[in-house]
């Protein structure tokens, strides 16, 4: 057994490889109570803390640096070993490769978690957050990409050259995509600028409906007619909006207009009736009532008042009470409505000669 122990393979002693295992293992069991004792006593400081930074901290350095460690532990005592070239620089490669794996790792996650607990403090709510991981992978594909980089540079390949060639290809992508980046920025302005939210029933130039999804590309809006609209964000940010979701009330602006035998005791009363009726109303506000124009063939009254919402049916609602009101007082009283009225003139040849303003014409009231 001894002889067997102190034989040769590839260059090193069947004991050293013995000792290289145990190494590894007795590596892996101290790590394990590490794990166990040293981070397990950490969480439980830290969780009573009234921050969660230093939770993040800890959950970080358990998920990402401990197993790095005990990686590049494996790596050192395998190195203790008399191995040829091509090994160790397979050696060497696989601790760069780790290394940025890891790092960027590390670094994504910390990206993650700072912003989420950033929006979490500000109030941001579940859309908010959806759309920052939007936003979000593309700061983890720059970081990959950094990581990449460093991996090739350590590798002994010329990034210089590598980073010349990307300029100009990404400036070749720039304008071949410049829609897509258009978008793409659009989509920023969106994120940090607020015009609309998810759940944001909004209008847009000739467009409406309600914000089911902001993609980096498109938006998705549900129109009242049930379809779903998908425009581009360059269009949204270009295209005047009118979010109603974020109406606090609404201005109501109507006329009443009355048919000129009215008697001028009710012109005077009207309102003050029409006070009367909309005060009465709840979540209204009444604004002001005037005559407001005498018409050639009707006087019209011009009443504002404050609905103290944005919902749209308490408004219908509202309307249409003082409406029905209004009918009912004018009937008890006798007192009519306008009717419009419609003008025709004829000429008085009837032969269908062109018309001539020296010629006669008659004029026809019809209601």
């Amino acid at each position: 057994m001894k002889d067997y122990l102190q034989s040769i393979y590839w260059n090193n002693k069947v004991i050293d490889y013995l000792y290289v295992a145990g190494a590894i293992i007795l590596a892996w069991i101290v790590l394990q109570i590490i794990k166990r004792t040293v981070i397990a006593t950490l969480r439980r400081l830290t969780g009573r803390s009234k921050t969660q930074f230093d939770d993040i901290l800890i959950g970080g350095f358990a998920t990402y640096v401990v197993p790095y460690i005990y990686i590049l532990i494996n790596f050192a005592i395998i190195n203790q070993l008399k191995l040829t070239a091509g090994v160790n620089k397979a050696i060497e490669i696989g601790i760069a490769i780790v290394t940025v794996f890891y790092g960027a790792k590390f670094i994504n996650n910390a990206l993650q978690v700072s912003l989420n607990l950033y929006l979490d403090r500000r109030g941001e709510g579940p859309s908010r957050m959806m759309q920052m991981n939007g936003i979000l992978n593309i700061f983890k594909v720059v970081v990959w990409a950094i990581g990449l980089l460093f991996l090739l540079d350590n590798l002994g390949y010329e990034v210089t050259t590598i980073i010349t060639g990307l300029g100009i290809g990404g400036i070749a992508i720039a304008l071949a995509a410049q829609n897509i980046l258009s978008d793409l920025f659009s989509y920023f302005v969106i994120f940090f600028d607020k015009p609309f939210e998810i759940g944001d029933y909004v209008v847009a130039g000739d467009k409406s409906g309600t914000v089911e999804q902001i993609g980096i590309k498109t938006s998705r809006i549900r129109t009242l007619g049930g379809e779903e609209l998908v425009m581009p964000n360059a269009e949204l940010v270009k295209t005047p909006i009118h979010n109603f979701k974020r109406q606090e009330k609404r201005r109501v602006v109507f006329n009443v207009r009355v048919d000129y035998k009215t008697p001028a005791k009710f012109l005077k009363e009207l309102p003050s009736i029409i006070k009367e009726i909309v005060s009465t109303k709840s979540n209204v506000t009444f604004d002001r009532a005037h005559l407001q124009a005498l018409g050639d063939y009707y006087i019209n009254y011009e009443i504002v008042y404050i609905i103290l919402s944005a919902d749209y049916t308490l408004y219908m609602d509202s309307h249409q009470s003082i409406c029905l009101e209004l009918i009912e007082v004018f009937r008890n009283k006798g007192i009519d409505f306008a009717i419009p009225v419609q003008i025709v003139r004829v000429n008085s040849n009837d032969s269908g000669a062109k018309d001539n303003s020296d010629e006669p014409k008659s004029e026809f009231i019809v209601a």
